[in-house]
């Protein structure tokens, strides 16, 4: 499969973007086995942007591997700078089993309070809201009031 191409803007955001990551994959003397493929493949699936240290000395064959693992990984080669290798390929989606009776799970929510004194920086926190939890503007957590159940007599009449 070939290459995906990018626009130079595009490859410049992925740059940006990939200046601050580790490398994840390493190609030793032994060059670009299946393996190194195999775990560069995984890597894509997981993160999208991937940094790819190579320990040889040659230009040539490490620019070599970068256009063989974009075309044989179907990903786009962003940047090969020093002995770093970067990559880009889409995260593909993940397919989830709907299921209609299921209530979202924990979310985590970003606070930010203000100061009452304009110069000194706001307070950002991060908290847990549960299902059964709301926010309440003031950035406090509420539990969600529970159901009045109906006295015997009144779900009598509601029938």
């Amino acid at each position: 499969m070939p290459a995906i191409q990018l626009t130079p803007a595009q490859r410049k955001v992925h740059r940006a973007e990939a200046h601050h990551l580790d490398p994840i994959v390493m190609i030793g003397n032994d060059g670009l086995t299946p393996a190194v493929k195999k775990e560069a493949d995984a890597a894509l699936k997981a993160h999208g942007l991937i940094k790819i240290r190579v320990f040889s000395d040659d230009r040539p064959a490490r620019e070599a591997m970068l256009q063989s693992l974009a075309e044989d990984l179907n990903a786009a080669p962003i940047q090969h700078i020093g002995k770093l290798l970067v990559l880009w390929r889409p995260i593909p989606e993940k397919e989830r089993a709907t299921d209609e009776d299921r209530m979202p799970g924990p979310r985590d929510v970003k606070v930010i309070k203000y100061s009452k004194r304009g110069g000194q920086r706001p307070e950002i926190k991060t908290l847990r809201v549960l299902g059964n939890q709301r926010l309440t503007p003031g950035g406090n957590i509420k539990r969600a009031k529970a159901k009045k159940s109906l006295s015997v007599k009144k779900r009598h009449q509601a029938d």
